[in-house]
């Protein structure tokens, strides 16, 4: 496996995180504990360093799990994990972004992980209510309490993290390396302005669910095997339906595969490879196994080298539509209005392309 550099971190991570949402059964889509190791080991084994987590894994249960696996490896893993959703759904304080919610659950998360201090600790999700200057001075007391090395955002508009960096920089606190996003081949709404962010503030990306649930990986595609469907996550899923009755979706699907059986790589390898080399930002994608053979496939991603054609014929697919403000940006009157007829001989490096 290759390494990037996590943004302005200066970490050095594997090109694909290993998400440990599925390390637990209590939520009904993971796996044992000895299924869990098996995955644990052969993502380190084949190179991988960067493992994601959160507080509400399974109630606590992928913290506890990584704990026990990290006790020979910890200070060759970039662990990272999560706080804001609510852990205790009685108290209306042991969720959200502000102070209290985050002493609280970085000090459970440490004593579970059996650790001193986590190298990348996200907020979970912007809760729209705690004020952000608030919260870049509380993360950043905690990385100067040696708790936490980095920060980072999760489920955020673009406008909160770039408002919350600037806090950050001008008075001299922690700013977010990364931005931990919903992003795949059939949901890329990120790329409007999400991308752009990235490369203005040279932070990296680590997309959830990059398979969209399993839906990219073949085993749902309408000539698929029904059995190979059985046990999935994405059949029991809320998020299953709209995408299994939607035909423009599942022509992408299935165009992926058919992409993926001339290359000679799996529909899942190809889904990931085209995000991991799309873009010359640092995107690293996170993957959850529930089965050994399920994250081999995955890490074989890792292998697949893609022509720039290729990446455009899978771009094409899913094409987003330019909305205002860069419907405007890209038009030939605004181009000819700011820079007049000579503008197509003027080279400049947009921000939204």
């Amino acid at each position: 496996m290759k390494y990037k550099v996590l943004g302005n971190s200066g970490l050095k991570v594997s090109e694909i995180c290993l998400g440990a949402m599925t390390f637990g059964e209590e939520y009904g889509i993971g796996a044992p504990e000895a299924e869990c190791r098996a995955i644990y080991d052969a993502f380190l084994e084949a190179g991988g360093n960067f493992i994601d987590t959160a507080d509400i894994y399974n109630l606590g249960t992928s913290e506890r799990m990584l704990g026990t696996f990290l006790e020979a490896t910890r200070d060759t893993i970039v662990l990272a994990s999560k706080y804001s959703l609510n852990t205790r759904t009685d108290d209306p304080n042991a969720g959200g972004n502000h102070r209290k919610n985050l002493a609280q659950s970085l000090d459970a998360s440490l004593k579970r992980l059996h650790t001193d201090y986590i190298d990348l600790y996200w907020v979970h999700a912007w809760d729209g209510s705690t004020d952000m200057a608030q919260v870049m001075r509380a993360l950043d007391d905690q990385v100067r309490a040696g708790k936490i090395l980095h920060i980072g955002i999760s489920n955020a508009p673009a406008w909160v993290i770039a408002a919350a960096n600037t806090l950050a920089n001008e008075r001299n606190l922690t700013p977010f390396t990364a931005m931990q996003l919903h992003y795949n081949l059939i949901e890329r709404s990120i790329e409007r302005d999400h991308f752009a962010l990235a490369r203005a503030q040279n932070m990296a990306i680590t997309p959830w669910s990059p398979l969209a649930g399993g839906f990219l990986t073949g085993k749902f595609n309408r000539d698929a095997d029904a059995q190979a469907r059985e046990g999935a996550r994405l059949t029991s899923s809320p998020r299953g339906g709209p995408l299994l009755d939607d035909e423009s979706k599942l022509a992408v699907a299935e165009a992926l595969t058919a992409l993926a059986n001339d290359i000679g790589c799996s529909s899942a390898q190809l889904a990931l490879a085209w995000m991991m080399r799309r873009s010359e930002a640092c995107v690293v994608p996170i993957i959850g196994a529930r089965k050994l053979n399920q994250l081999t496939d995955n890490l074989g991603a890792a292998d697949v080298e893609l022509t720039a054609a290729q990446i455009a014929q899978l771009d094409e697919l899913t094409a987003l539509t330019p909305e205002y403000p860069h419907s405007l940006y890209v038009s030939e009157f605004f181009q000819t209005m700011m820079y007049g007829t000579v503008h197509d001989r003027i080279q400049i490096n947009h921000p939204w392309e």
